[in-house]
């Protein structure tokens, strides 16, 4: 098969635990383009914590591409144009404010290029720590949230959260519901994937869905690699994760992304 699209999940996927791309990932990136296949970035993270791995990979000089905040934006690296936007209502964030008082869990979103939330919490610090956008502790969430968001997300010890993702998932017929890491609920409007995304990305470009490789590690990335041509779960992924994708390769620590660049798509073995 001849794949014209990449598409990569950032944290314990294309980012080493330290959050950077090794020198061999990043290579076999480059002369994939250079071989005019498309890199996309699609990452549960805002645009504003992706934009300087997009300019790392040059991803503007390519025409590549950012779908950020789960798929709920679609970005041309080139041009700088939303191709998509979706949004929550302040009555929808609302609701899930009540919920997750009424869960127990912390609630935060992104106004701007702020974090809001009401409670100080370790699991926002980490999301602030790996967007690189400040927080801002309100007096009240439901009145800070004035304007539609992109998304939200609940916030807990992994256990709790996934008592709590198992419940909503029922609860919820307005709500995308997934996790991104064990800690981190996201919300986004319904029907507003990875793979939804993907699949808007891809008419626009024309290009075929067995054309597309996507790679991910979580339960966030299983709409796009269902949906991608080769669907292809990281090593470091769940069990019932790489059940589910057409190929596993190494992990985040071992070059698991420039593994299958060299293999599906540069066609050689690499050896590290």
């Amino acid at each position: 098969m001849n794949y014209k699209m990449i598409v990569l999940d950032l944290d314990d996927t294309l980012l080493r635990d330290d959050h950077t791309i090794s020198n061999v990932t990043k290579d076999a990136l480059m002369k994939a383009q250079e071989n005019g296949v498309k890199v996309v970035l699609a990452s549960g993270r805002p645009t504003y914590g992706m934009k300087h791995i997009a300019k790392e990979l040059a991803l503007d000089e390519y025409g590549s591409f950012i779908l950020s905040f789960n798929g709920g934006k679609i970005i041309n690296c080139k041009t700088n144009e939303e191709m998509f936007s979706s949004a929550l209502s302040p009555e929808a964030m609302k609701q899930l404010f009540t919920i997750s008082r009424r869960e127990g869990v912390f609630i935060h979103t992104y106004v701007g290029d702020e974090i809001i939330t009401e409670d100080e919490n370790p699991y926002t610090t980490i999301e602030s720590e790996l967007t690189g956008l400040p927080i801002k502790i309100v007096n009240s969430f439901v009145d800070e949230v004035k304007v539609p968001v992109v998304k939200a997300l609940m916030v807990d010890h992994q256990d709790k959260l996934k008592l709590v993702e198992e419940k909503l998932q029922n609860e919820l017929e307005d709500f995308s519901v997934m996790r991104s890491k064990p800690f981190f609920l996201e919300f986004t409007e319904k029907g507003v994937t990875k793979g939804t995304s993907l699949d808007q990305l891809i008419k626009s470009c024309d290009i075929k869905r067995e054309e597309v490789i996507a790679i991910g590690d979580s339960y966030n990335d299983l709409s796009m690699i269902e949906f991608a041509g080769l669907g292809v779960a990281m090593g470091n992924a769940p069990e019932d994760i790489k059940k589910i994708a057409n190929f596993v390769t190494d992990t985040n620590m071992n070059d698991g992304v420039a593994k299958v660049v060299e293999e599906f798509i540069l066609q050689k073995k690499l050896t590290v």
